[in-house]
């Protein structure tokens, strides 16, 4: 029960917590920005439609343009989950999002981040 209604939750209703995280700490929208077209491949533009239309978070990642082929690098622990071993590919998108931004939010540098 608690998956599906994560997975038809709007992105637009986390998306201002992912701001308010990083902003707390000292970081930006526009790292945060950077976070989330690095992952999934979306643009401004797109992220702009999604946050407008409300689209929820299975057509968000299913609608992906792509995902980062070094997601596999994102590694450890998040909601008490070990992300890399979530065994549902949303959820586990999902994850390694809040992940990313936690990273973020703990001052981690945007290279490792991104893992460059």
């Amino acid at each position: 029960m608690e998956n599906t209604r994560i997975f038809t939750t709007a992105f637009a209703s986390v998306y201002p917590h992912y701001i308010q995280k990083a902003e707390k700490k000292g970081r930006t929208r526009e790292e945060v920005h950077e976070i989330i077209f690095w992952l999934t491949g979306y643009n401004e533009k797109d992220l702009q439609q999604i946050i407008d239309n409300r689209t929820d978070f299975k057509i968000f990642f299913d609608q992906a343009p792509h995902m980062n082929p070094n997601v596999s690098l994102i590694k450890g622990m998040i909601c008490g989950y070990r992300v890399e071993e979530i065994e549902d590919e949303l959820m586990r998108n999902i994850r390694y999002l809040d992940k990313l931004i936690d990273e973020l939010a703990k001052g981690k540098s945007m290279d490792k981040i991104l893992r460059k």
